[in-house]
C-alpha cells in the first residue's frame, strides 16, 4: 500500500496564488464595463448603485448613445476607495 501525505496549507497557498493571477488577468481583459457588468461586479442592483454612489462627482462614467459605460480600472479604484470611505464613516 502506498500512502501519500499532502501539506494542505501549501496546496491552498498554491491554489490561491493561481486564482489571484487569473483574476488579475481577467480584470485587465475588459477596458469598459456596461451597466450589467457593473451590477454583476458589485453584486448590487442597478437601483442600489444609483442610490449609493452613481451620482457621486468622482464616480467614473460616460454616456454614449444612451448607454452608460464605466472604465474598468478607474471604476475598480473608485469602488475600493468608496468602500474604505464607507467603512470609516
Amino acid at each position: 500500500m502506498i500512502e501519500v501525505k499532502v501539506d494542505q496549507s501549501l496546496v491552498e497557498s498554491i491554489c490561491r496564488e493561481e486564482i489571484e493571477k487569473r483574476l488579475d488577468k481577467a480584470e485587465f481583459d475588459m477596458v469598459m464595463w456596461d451597466k450589467n457588468e457593473l451590477v454583476r461586479r458589485t453584486c448590487m442592483s442597478w437601483s442600489s448603485i444609483q442610490r449609493t454612489f452613481f451620482y457621486e462627482r468622482d464616480f467614473p462614467k460616460v454616456k454614449l448613445g444612451g448607454k452608460w459605460y464605466f472604465p474598468a480600472a478607474k471604476t475598480t479604484n473608485f469602488l475600493l476607495n468608496y468602500l474604505e470611505r464607507m467603512e470609516g464613516a
